[in-house]
């Protein structure tokens, strides 16, 4: 799980709207109706979640796309999951924006995780931002193994109020950008995005960049050069916007001396980070005009003798190790008539994925969620990860392919059908349905070879009907002119069970 991220926070007075075209989902979470940010259009967030309640904030000048939030008060789930369409095998860019109000009354904003994909992401500590008037924003880039994206809020130990969340958005990225990074086993973690030489009030999104990337300005005092040269995003694997590179930063001596960049500007955890640095020369190209300069990081080569020019160059590492403060050094190369520059840089923590549940698991407890009227809150996103936020009342198998081996819904009132879907748990060894308000006939079960035992509780049924290697044991409420109607006792209907 990622402890932090160094994202510059967003002014809740000065958000900047991006232009129509942008595409995937922008999502206003609690909204009742679309607003309009600049000239976007964000949609609201029923279609995508089922639980939680909503609230509106009262603050005066807030932002439509932060006026309204979606809070999850119910404490015995284990997950509060988003559900976005995507497309299987695509990489997308999740953002996820936190603006807390006062909406609960309380004083300080919950601390809380957020999932990803089935993977815990980050924890959410927006305190200090809030207390600034700010809002704060997390991202990052995942692959959609199947035709949809989860993302998931659950609790943890510091989690004293109800979780919340203010907006979602869901972009699409084309096949090369961050292709480097196998994203079979592994998300990106956005820990800071930058365009050097800008100021505060520049920064750089949608249009310019397609993917509604957020390149955040950062100048820090150095020199500043400027360049009217273009640039061509498709010689790029990562499609970086043209307006990043008519800025940059150089040294203030010129010739012969050497560019350290103290960023990100905070201390970093130890871990395997993406690294991308541009530059672009802003002269014309000349025999004495080349620009030429080794590239470290931390002390460490991270290439040496990059020739730049007007039209643009990119450096990247995949798998880069930092830990602390880090130091970005270019060291001219002897005789160089210039000294080095750098517009851009883009970092990411590289996150190990908490594995898959299986994908026939998967299709199978979706179908029981929709054959329920009721299901627990929690049943959406993926049903057995991560560990410690599975599906209410199931049960699976940890390592890198999950599977279901149990499924216990006793006594939750369910309303609805088993869905024929069952037969794909495959793995599943026990099934307790009792206590519920389930009609129609039960499926087949005969592919659910290692399907144990589905006793259930005496006191909710005649010890008779419970055997030790019963398969199935599900209430049912059926029509009383069903031939298959169950015997009524003590104001209960005895269950039908099938068994070996």
């Amino acid at each position: 799980m990622i402890p932090f991220s160094l994202l510059v926070v967003v002014l809740v007075f000065g958000i900047a709207g991006a232009a129509d075209g942008v595409s995937g989902y922008q999502i206003s979470c609690g909204a009742t109706s679309e607003k309009v940010v600049g000239d976007v259009t964000w949609v609201p967030d029923g279609r995508f979640v089922t639980v939680g309640n909503v609230s509106d904030l009262r603050s005066p000048g807030v932002l439509p796309v932060l006026s309204s939030l979606r809070y999850f008060p119910d404490t015995s789930a284990r997950k509060y999951c988003y559900v976005v369409p995507a497309e299987r095998k695509r990489k997308y860019l999740v953002r996820t924006t936190y603006f807390y109000g006062g909406f609960d009354g309380g004083s300080a904003p919950p601390v809380f995780d957020q999932i990803i994909e089935g993977t815990r992401w980050s924890e959410v500590d927006t305190a200090g931002d809030y207390a600034r008037g700010l809002a704060t924003y997390y991202e990052a880039v995942v692959l959609a193994t199947e035709k949809e994206v989860s993302v998931c809020l659950a609790r943890n130990d510091a989690t004293k109020s109800s979780p919340f969340i203010s907006a979602l958005e869901v972009s699409p990225l084309e096949d090369s950008v961050y292709n480097s990074t196998d994203f079979e086993s592994y998300a990106l973690s956005t820990i800071a995005r930058r365009s050097f030489g800008h100021d505060g009030s520049a920064a750089v999104s949608y249009p310019g960049d397609r993917f509604n990337r957020l390149w955040e300005a950062h100048s820090d005092g150095m020199p500043v050069v400027e360049s009217q040269a273009s640039v061509s995003q498709a010689a790029f694997w990562n499609k970086p916007p043209e307006d990043v590179f008519r800025r940059g930063v150089t040294t203030a001596g010129g010739r012969g001396e050497r560019l350290e960049l103290q960023w990100p500007p905070a201390p970093l955890p130890a871990a395997s980070y993406y690294l991308a640095l541009y530059f672009q020369d802003n002269r014309a190209p000349g025999p004495l005009s080349w620009r030429v300069f080794d590239v470290a990081v931390n002390g460490q080569t991270f290439f040496a003798g990059l020739n730049i020019s007007t039209a643009g160059s990119m450096l990247y590492g995949d798998k880069w190790p930092l830990s602390g403060q880090t130091k970005i050094t270019l060291t001219p190369a002897p005789g160089s008539p210039v000294g080095p520059v750098i517009n851009a840089a883009e970092l990411m923590m590289v996150v190990p994925l908490e594995g898959r549940t299986h994908p026939r698991d998967v299709i199978g407890m979706q179908a029981l969620a929709r054959g329920f009227d009721n299901p627990p809150a929690d049943w959406a996103g993926d049903p057995c990860l991560p560990q410690g936020n599975s599906w209410t009342g199931v049960t699976c198998t940890q390592g890198p392919l999950a599977r279901v081996v149990s499924l216990n819904l006793t006594n939750f009132k369910v309303g609805g059908s088993i869905s024929d879907g069952i037969a794909n748990l495959t793995a599943i060894s026990s099934i307790w349905l009792v206590g519920n308000n389930l009609t129609g006939p039960i499926p087949d079960m005969s592919l659910l070879h290692h399907l144990a035992s589905g006793e259930q509780p005496t006191d909710r049924a005649d010890s008779s009907i419970t055997r030790e290697h019963a398969k199935v044991c599900a209430e049912q409420y059926i029509a009383r002119d069903d031939s298959k109607q169950p015997q009524e006792q003590n104001g209960l209907y005895v269950p039908i069970c099938t068994w070996e």
